[in-house]
C-alpha cells in the first residue's frame, strides 16, 4: 500500500554514499510518492536534520545519537585509504601502515572536496574513506588503503520525534524488507485495519446471535405461561372446596 503522505521525502547523504539502489527500489515500490535527495558535507549531515532539511541522512558514524536525539541504524563499513599527489611514493606499495605516513597528514575541519584540493596543492597527505575519494575522481591525486586505522562506517539516521509511516517505509527499503513484510509499516497498518475489521464483524455477529437467543427464550417463557398457567382449571392450581353436603368440622349432625 502507498505511504501517506502530502510531500516528498526529504533524503540527505554525505559524500561517497551511493544511495541510488535505495532510491531505486523506493521508485519502484512507491512511483506516486516523490523523493528529493541532496549531497551535504560531513560536518552539516546533523544540521541538516536538526533543522528539518532533511527526514532521513545517510551518515558517517560515530555520531552522539542521544544527544542530538536521533535514530540511528549503522549499514556498512568503508575502506580507510591515504591520499596523496601524483608522483609521491606510496605509488610503489599496495597498502601503506599508518605510521609511514603519520608525519605527513594535515588537520583540515572541512569537507572532503576543499581536502582534496589541500593535497593536490602539496599541504600534505589526508586519510579519507576511499569511497569519498573515488566519488570525487581527482586525476592528479593517488591513493593506497593505509593499515592500522579503524574502518569508516555509514549509517542512517533520522530524528527521534519523527516516527512517520513515509520514515519507517523508507527505512524498510534501506534495510532490505520486502514489500510485503510484516515489519513494514504500511503492512503493519493494513494488518491492524484488517484486525479491526474482524473485531467489529464479530462483536456484530455476537452481538446479533444475543438477541436472537433472547428473543427466543422470551417466546419460549410467553409460550409456557399461556399453557400451563392453571391447574385443574381454577387459577392458583388450588383444589374446590368441600361439598356442601358435608358439615364442617366440629358441627353435629341433626337427627
Amino acid at each position: 500500500m502507498q505511504p501517506e503522505s502530502a510531500h516528498a521525502l526529504k533524503v540527505a547523504f554525505v559524500a561517497g554514499v551511493a544511495p541510488g539502489k535505495w532510491f531505486h527500489r523506493w521508485e519502484e515500490r512507491f512511483p506516486d510518492q516523490p523523493l528529493a535527495s541532496q549531497m551535504v558535507d560531513d560536518a552539516q549531515q546533523l544540521a541538516v536534520l536538526r533543522d528539518g532539511t532533511a527526514d532521513v541522512a545517510f551518515v558517517r558514524l560515530p555520531v552522539d545519537r542521544d544527544k542530538e536525539a536521533l535514530h540511528v541504524i549503522p549499514l556498512y563499513e568503508e575502506l580507510p585509504v591515504v591520499v596523496a599527489p601524483k608522483g609521491h611514493e606510496i605509488q610503489a606499495f599496495e597498502e601503506i601502515p599508518l605510521g609511514e605516513v603519520e608525519d605527513e597528514l594535515f588537520e583540515y575541519d572541512g569537507g572532503p572536496s576543499e581536502r582534496l584540493d589541500l593535497v593536490e596543492g602539496g599541504a600534505g597527505l589526508a586519510i579519507m574513506p576511499m569511497s569519498v575519494v573515488r566519488h570525487f575522481n581527482r586525476k592528479d591525486l593517488r591513493y593506497r588503503p593505509v593499515t592500522g586505522v579503524e574502518p569508516y562506517a555509514v549509517g542512517i539516521a533520522w530524528r527521534r520525534e519523527d516516527e512517520s509511516e513515509l520514515i519507517q517505509e523508507f527505512i524498510g527499503v534501506v534495510r532490505g524488507r520486502g514489500a510485503n513484510s510484516s515489519r513494514q509499516a504500511s503492512v503493519q497498518r493494513d494488518q491492524q485495519e484488517a484486525a479491526q475489521k474482524r473485531r467489529e464483524n464479530l462483536a456484530a455477529t455476537q452481538s446479533k446471535e444475543a438477541k436472537a437467543r433472547n428473543e427466543a427464550s422470551r417466546a419460549a417463557k410467553s409460550a409456557r405461561g399461556g399453557k400451563f398457567g392453571t391447574r385443574g382449571g381454577k387459577p392458583g392450581g388450588g383444589k374446590g372446596r368441600p361439598a356442601s353436603g358435608k358439615g364442617r368440622p366440629g358441627q353435629r349432625r341433626g337427627r
